[in-house]
């Protein structure tokens, strides 16, 4: 069945706020099951879990349904899901476990692609193991991050490579196909960021030959909540435990503060508000996933085919990147108008977009020199007529 882009806008109450939303980079509109769900968890789940004492075994529960829905999403192992408030929080735990367990032996790579919240606690793991950074650097043309250098960077010793799927500015997918050989010859720990591919691509953990693989539930309409998957769970008791809890099994070893139940609640809504996005769909919830991402997939690339084109007729807009290869997002300039002049007028006609996101793959790019760039996303609830009407509104500055 063709995607249903009305059936999806009805699922987002919000959506009737009257503005246009496309800035999912700073977390996609919340959808009235999510909320729901959290809502009413915040009346269920107050306890700890405990197999003690029923509040106790409820948030338990909501916690096991939380891991089974991550791994359904990214094709992974329940047993392998660390949970946490944050990809920074997450990701800082897992350092701070492997300098404490003495896995740091190596360099650590890190890419120009990153977010921040992937790149600041590798810096700090590899200032306190005395370890050096090394930098895989982008195409300042393309966006797109060459897999080429890869040879040389995984030539030594390596601990760890680390690398965005889909950069959150830019929308540019990184071949991860030629890295991961690279990384498990170097015996590394291959770690992939695949916040910004979630909502637009079918994730298999083993296909992308991740040993770890982190997402946040806030990029699909979920709440403040992020997963960090280990494609081997039994790698998660080779590590020193963060937890606060010395009796600590399985991932609540990286879990050094515990999610609100409330929240795991509405990131199991959140899951299988992706795996309903296709309302004919049935089946398992992996299946429905599969099914609905690529029904999403093809109709925002045929629309982000639409917004590109659109944009690149406007003669005082630039859209960064040449790569075709992205998820539904970009950045541009504004000849003779800066970024912030720029979000205030899609502002004032009731267009929502970003500026000054913090980006070092930007800062490469000289954006800075062009008074910085506009950064605008799509959504499963996006359509012609809004693009149309960004169109319109930027025009009207020329």
């Amino acid at each position: 069945m063709a995607f249903d882009v009305g059936y999806v806008r009805g699922l987002f109450p919000s959506l009737g706020d009257g503005w246009i939303h496309f800035d999912p980079q700073a977390g996609m509109p919340i959808p009235d099951s999510v909320s729901s769900a959290v809502s009413t968890g915040f009346r269920q789940f107050s306890a700890p879990p405990s197999p003690l004492y029923p509040t106790g075994r409820a948030t338990a529960d909501v916690t096991d349904r939380a891991r089974r829905a991550i791994a359904d999403l990214v094709g992974g192992d329940p047993a392998g899901v660390v949970l946490g408030n944050s990809r920074l929080s997450l990701i800082s735990a897992l350092t701070e476990s492997l300098l404490s367990s003495r896995k740091a032996v190596g360099d650590i790579v890190v890419s120009r692609t990153d977010d921040e919240e992937n790149i600041i606690p590798w810096l700090r793991l590899a200032k306190r193991s005395g370890w050096n950074t090394r930098w895989a650097e982008i195409d300042v043309e393309t966006g797109e991050l060459p897999s080429w250098q890869y040879e040389k960077l995984l030539t030594g010793p390596v601990s760890v490579v680390t690398v965005s799927m889909a950069s959150t500015v830019t929308g540019v997918l990184t071949d991860l196909q030629p890295i991961a050989p690279g990384a498990a010859h170097a015996r590394a720990l291959f770690v992939v960021d695949a916040t910004s591919a979630a909502p637009f691509h079918t994730l298999d953990i083993k296909e992308l030959g991740a040993d770890v693989v982190v997402v946040s539930a806030q990029r699909w309409g979920g709440p403040p909540v992020a997963a960090m998957v280990f494609a081997d769970p039994g790698r998660i008791n080779a590590l020193e435990s963060v937890s606060l809890d010395p009796q600590a099994t399985g991932p609540a070893r990286l879990e050094p503060e515990r999610v609100s139940g409330a929240l795991l609640a509405g990131t199991v809504a959140s899951v299988d508000y992706l795996a309903g996005l296709d309302e004919d769909s049935g089946g398992e919830r992996r299946h429905r996933l599969t099914t609905a991402i690529s029904g999403q997939a093809e109709y925002l690339g045929r629309l982000m085919v639409y917004l590109r084109s659109t944009l690149e007729n406007l003669s005082q807009v630039h859209v960064i990147g040449e790569s075709a290869n992205r998820v539904p997002l970009l950045s541009f300039t504004f000849s003779g108008v800066s970024s912030d002049k720029v979000v205030q007028r899609l502002a004032d006609n009731g267009v929502r977009a970003l500026a000054g996101v913090p980006s070092r793959a930007l800062d490469v790019m000289g954006v800075n020199d062009f008074g910085g760039a506009v950064t605008i996303g799509l959504g499963p609830y996006s359509t012609p007529v809004e693009v149309d009407h960004l169109a319109r509104t930027l025009a009207s500055l020329g």
